[in-house]
Parts: C-alpha cells; structure tokens; sequence
C-alpha cells in the first residue's frame, strides 16, 4: 500500500489490520498516477486492479473482472460499470478518446444539452458514450482510473502512468498509449461498482479545475501544437459561457471560480522537470521576476547565405556594445520583456512571471 499523505491514520489502519502487508507513506500527495506507479513496483501478481477511494462493491467485482480477463487476455485493458448510489450507470467508468468535436460542443454549451437529454448524447455530449449499451460486453475507447483492471507487464511496459499529471486525464492517455501497444479496452457488464463520487476531489470548483488541467496537459502532450491550442481556446470559450450566463444571471455557480483561475488550468499541470533549455540567471534562490535566457548559437562557419531581412538595428549606438535585439512591435510592453533577433522577423524570447503576456 502506497499512503499519498492521506493524514487520515489510513497507513497505521493497514498495518493493525494486515501486519504483513508492506506501506509506504509518501511524505507529500505526488498526485493518483505517480503515487500508483510506486505502488505497481511492489505488486508481484499478473494483474493490477485500480480503484477509487470513494467507491463500494456491488458483488464480486475483483472476481467478475479476473474471469473475464482471464478469458479474454487479448484485451489487456478492463472495466466495469460504475453506478449511482441508485443502481444508474454514472457514466463515468469508459469514455470516448478527446476530439475536437467535443471541444465545439463544449465551447457551445451543447455538451449540458447532451447531458440534460440523453437522446441529444450521442451527437453533443459525445465523451461519456451515452450511446452505449452497458449491460453487455463490448470494447470501449479508453477506461477510468476509478475502476480499472490491467496486465503488470503491459502497465511495465509502459511505463505506468505519465507523471505530467497530478489527477485526471492520466488514464486517458494511459489507455492511448495502450491501445497503440494493441491492447483493446473492454467493459465488463458484471463488475459492478458503486461509485460516491467526490471524496478525492473536494469542493465543485476545485474538482473542475483539475479536470480542466488534466485535459489540457492531455492535448499539449499528445496532439499537435496547433491543434492543441485550439482544443486551449475552445475549452476557455466554454468556461467563459458558463462563467458570464451566471454572473449575468445572477446565479452562484463554480463555473465563475473555474474561469477566474483560468490562468491556471489552461497551463495544464507542470511538467515533473523543467524545461531542460532555459537557465535561470541565479541558481541560488531563484527570484520569480526573474527572466529567462535561452542559450546563444554557435557562430554559423559555412558559407553566407543572403539574408532576406536586413539585420536589426542596435538598441544603443553609445556605452557598451549591447547584444541584437529585434525590434518590439507597436503595442507590445519593452518592461519586463527580453527580445532576441532572429532572420524572419520578431521573436518573443522571453517573459518574466510579472510580464503579464502568457505563453501558451
């Protein structure tokens, strides 16, 4: 057992109950992916089964999901039904792989539409698969980390989960990077979970903004950078929508938190290391408002080339020679900016944390 700084006593709990079981308390929460990568590396057995704190059996789901897996190892991937405290599917167990349909329909408001009348679902709330019928066996495009079953070595494989996540979405990319392996994602109709929803999410707002990190570090690490900026715009037009028809209205709602914090979820969440090409100025005690400097090119010792734009003027003809800089276009702040001149134009370098310009 891998104890994600719950602060709960669950750790001292395990080891009363079961003194032979091995625990290991993470000083920090590294978030659901990471922490279930440590504890894959103590498991000995063919299977590892994922399941949400916040969920109950409803029978005998470990056993419903072996027998099937056992049957059907092609798969590699396995699922059940995740259901309401009134025995209705939740809709949250399987889900379709991101597109950027989904993201329009987000940015629309059609998607609540969908999920307000389940006979608009296919067409406008595409991403839950409400089209799916769930009392039978059938392969789905991705499976949720709340219940999951999968063979050791294909997690080994690869690689567990990607640590660019702290929550959400990881299993998403987990099942993406499978089925490109071959595996086959599949729902298992008898595994029944009941699924309470929330416990590790906290309060409303908090929980979409992390959905919403967890979608956008999903389209910057697996789809192109234009199409992931796309998928960025869309999901804050939808915010947006939903954000100003309730201040409009008058009306309380998260979604007026979600798009105040905007700033945060759209950055998605940070990479575990930084980027390995910018240095900071001190390497002691870093200073936020700092710039970054990205590292000067070797001098080019091959044979001119004509340059079709002239080489930009210096910023100072007197003092110390000062390096090129390219010349800031009209509109945009020279405080807190660092410029670099490059051969097609104007490039912005750099930016520091009080700029006030994001990079996407």
């Amino acid at each position: 057992m891998v104890d994600n700084a719950s602060g709960d006593g669950s750790a001292e709990a395990i080891r009363a109950a079961v003194p032979a079981a091995t625990v290991e308390e993470l000083p920090e929460n590294v978030g659901f992916g990471r922490a279930m990568n440590r504890a894959a590396r103590h498991a000995r057995g063919d299977w590892l089964l994922l399941v949400n704190p916040d969920t109950e059996p409803d029978g005998d789901v470990v056993s419903a999901l072996v027998a099937y897996a056992t049957a059907h190892p092609e798969h590699g991937i396995y699922t059940g039904r995740t259901l309401h405290p009134d025995g209705t599917d939740d809709m949250r167990s399987c889900f379709a792989l991101p597109t950027l349909r989904q993201y329009v329909a987000f940015a629309l408001g059609l998607s609540t539409l969908g999920r307000r009348f389940r006979r608009l679902g296919p067409l406008f709330n595409p991403e839950e698969l409400p089209g799916y019928d769930r009392t039978t066996a059938r392969e789905v495009p991705a499976v949720s980390g709340c219940l999951m079953l999968i063979r050791r070595d294909l997690f080994t494989a690869l690689g567990g989960f990607t640590p660019d996540y702290f929550m959400y979405s990881e299993d998403i990319d987990l099942c993406v990077r499978a089925r490109e392996r071959g595996a086959r994602p599949v729902l298992v109709p008898d595994a029944r979970l009941l699924h309470l929803g929330g416990a590790s999410a906290g309060t409303s707002s908090r929980k979409i903004v992390m959905l919403l990190r967890g979608k956008c570090t999903f389209v910057r690490l697996r789809w192109t950078p234009g199409r992931a900026a796309t998928a960025r715009f869309l999901i804050a037009a939808g915010v947006g929508l939903r954000g100003g028809l309730a201040a409009l209205l008058g009306r309380k709602s998260p979604w007026r938190e979600v798009w105040r914090a905007r700033r945060v979820w759209l950055a998605g969440w940070p990479a575990p290391e930084p980027a390995p090409t910018l240095t900071r100025h001190s390497a002691s005690t870093p200073d936020p408002t700092s710039t970054f400097e990205l590292p000067r090119r070797p001098p080019w010792s091959g044979p001119s080339l004509p340059r079709p734009h002239p080489p930009p003027s210096p910023t100072s003809t007197q003092g110390p020679a000062q390096p090129a800089r390219a010349r800031v276009p009209p509109g945009l702040p020279e405080r807190g900016l660092a410029y670099r001149a490059m051969p097609l134009g104007w490039g912005l370098a750099t930016v520091t944390a009080r700029g006030g310009w994001p990079i996407p």
